[in-house]
């Protein structure tokens, strides 16, 4: 699975893939508009893909401070909200 699928996938299906790991579910259901759902996941990864994906989240979100912990915690550099399209490639460019 491509990054143009999860976008796709997201975009006409009612669920993520069924052969999507954990990060890829994550990616989805952010593609899809389902933050809680996605947030969820994510806090069950716990590494630091993980927390570079809970970063994201809260970046959605717009908690920057909270967005920033997980940063930290995924040692990652923070991102402003601007980049959020950009990030979500990123990290799925590494994911996948």
């Amino acid at each position: 699975m491509n990054i143009q699928d999860i976008l796709d996938s997201a975009q006409r299906d009612l669920s993520p893939p069924p052969n999507l790991s954990d990060e890829g579910q994550v990616l989805w259901h952010i593609r899809a508009g389902n933050w809680d759902t996605a947030h969820n996941i994510a806090q069950e990864i716990h590494t630091p893909t993980g927390s570079w994906l809970h970063a994201l989240l809260h970046l959605i979100e717009g908690d920057h401070s909270n967005a920033g912990y997980w940063f930290r915690k995924a040692s990652r550099p923070a991102r402003p909200e601007s980049e959020i399209d950009q990030l979500w490639r990123e990290i799925a460019e590494e994911i996948l």
